[in-house]
């Protein structure tokens, strides 16, 4: 490949992986419920979003722990826990050196998993790293957002 086409894939992967991440978002935050056409349209968004990510020269440990705890939610939206602790791990495994906010977050959505399949203990274990980590969360609307989705943790 020549320079140019290299540069206009990495072009493409910085379009799509921010395209499909925020269409993934809209499906996420659809008022009311979402077909079975639309769950499908928002885990393949969410997976193609990871992808591009993937293979962006720029992206950052930041960006992969974001993109695999978008796919671990959506997994959670779904009710496929199995699939949302795979993710939610690899978002843990890439946010392990980042602020707490997304060590938090990666937390977040694997105690939601459990959650979904009744596995209080674990879950319990999950949801309180997630809770010592928003201790740690400096930036007030950071700490409130993630606050808030650990509330609906029960």
């Amino acid at each position: 490949m020549s320079s140019v086409n290299l540069l206009d894939l990495q072009e493409t992967h910085k379009h799509f992986s921010a395209y499909c991440f925020n269409q993934t978002w809209d499906f996420m935050e659809k008022p009311g419920e979402r077909s079975a056409d639309e769950n499908l349209a928002m885990l393949h968004s969410a997976i193609a979003s990871l992808w591009h990510w993937s293979q962006r020269e720029d992206a950052t440990y930041q960006n992969l722990s974001i993109g695999y705890w978008q796919v671990s939610r959506v997994y959670c939206l779904l009710n496929q826990p199995n699939n949302a602790r795979v993710y939610g791990m690899q978002a843990l495994k890439y946010a392990q050196d980042l602020a707490p906010f997304y060590r938090g977050y990666a937390f977040e959505t694997l105690a939601r998993a459990e959650m979904i399949v009744k596995n209080r203990a674990i879950m319990l274990t999950h949801l309180t790293r997630a809770q010592e980590m928003l201790a740690l969360v400096e930036d007030e609307e950071d700490r409130q957002l993630l606050a808030r989705d650990l509330a609906t943790i029960r």
